[in-house]
Order: C-alpha cells, then sequence, then structure tokens
C-alpha cells in the first residue's frame, strides 16, 4: 500500500470513526471492552482497506467491516473479545474521546436494542444512522423488503420492551 492511500484511510477512518464507535457501543459494555474493540474494527478495516473497490460509499463498507467484526468477535466469546496488539500496525489513529454521559439520554433505547439478537441491532444501528433501506440491505446483505420487514418487526419489539 502506497503512503497517500494509507494517508487517504487515514483521513476517512478518523472522519467517520464515530461509525465505529457506534457499532462498538452496541456490542459492549464497559470502556475497555468498547477501546478493544475499536482497536480491532480498526486493524480490521485496515486489513481490508486494500480491498475496497468503491462499488459502494466509504461509511457503508466501514459499516460492513465493523459489524462484521463485531459480529464475528461477539459470537467467539461473549466475555471477552479477542484483540491484536495494535503496535503491530505502523499507522496511530487519534481517536476522539468518546463521552458515556452524552448517551445518558438514550441509556433506555440502548439497553432495550441490546436485546435484539445480532443482526437487528445492526439494522436498528443503520436504521438510526439515517441510512435508506436500499444501503441498509446492501450492508447487511439482505433484500430491501426484507430489511423493511425486519424493521416494522424490530420497531414493535422495541416499543414492547420500552413499554415494559
Amino acid at each position: 500500500m502506497t503512503k497517500a492511500q494509507e494517508k487517504e484511510f487515514l483521513k476517512q477512518l478518523e472522519k467517520h470513526q464515530n461509525i465505529v464507535h457506534k457499532v462498538c457501543k452496541m456490542y459492549t459494555n464497559d470502556d475497555a471492552s468498547h477501546k478493544d474493540l475499536f482497536q480491532e474494527i480498526s486493524i480490521q478495516l485496515w486489513k481490508a482497506y486494500s480491498k475496497f473497490r468503491g462499488d459502494s460509499k466509504f461509511t457503508t463498507w466501514m459499516y460492513r467491516v465493523s459489524l462484521n467484526t463485531a459480529i464475528t468477535l461477539y459470537r467467539k466469546s461473549k466475555k471477552r473479545i479477542a484483540t491484536q496488539d495494535i503496535a503491530e500496525i505502523s499507522f496511530k489513529v487519534k481517536a476522539e474521546e468518546y463521552d458515556a454521559t452524552t448517551e445518558e439520554n438514550i441509556k433506555f433505547m440502548y439497553a432495550a436494542i441490546k436485546e435484539l439478537n445480532d443482526i437487528d441491532k445492526a439494522l436498528v444501528l443503520l436504521y438510526l444512522e439515517g441510512k435508506d433501506y436500499k444501503e441498509i440491505a446492501e450492508t447487511l446483505g439482505v433484500s430491501q423488503v426484507n430489511a423493511r420487514v425486519k424493521m416494522t418487526r424490530i420497531k414493535r419489539k422495541l416499543k414492547s420492551l420500552l413499554s415494559s
């Protein structure tokens, strides 16, 4: 990979790192796990960047890699997330501090979302990001109709969870 590609990757990662933070928030329960998952997703994005062809938006690709990494690690071990040493990678990303207090107003929603299965969590996350059903379907590898039906069912389930 050239220096220009490395520079572009770092620029895109820093610009869109909130995507990774949101995925981490959905799949972790504490700051240490959040930081570990953020690091692992960053490494996986770096490893996969040379395969990014630009067929989709960078953010769509970033969501897909992030969600796949989080789901894979979550399924491997629900108690501990395996990580790699970032010292093996030659770049450093200036991470914005993630302020959990700003998320306080939506903690109940996150708690309800965490009760969903892995795919439903991913669908809700993309929906809350304002992604259209075409992009959600592309990111998750499902049809648009399936994404719409699942979202309708998820909304009902979340309403039920939040009202109880």
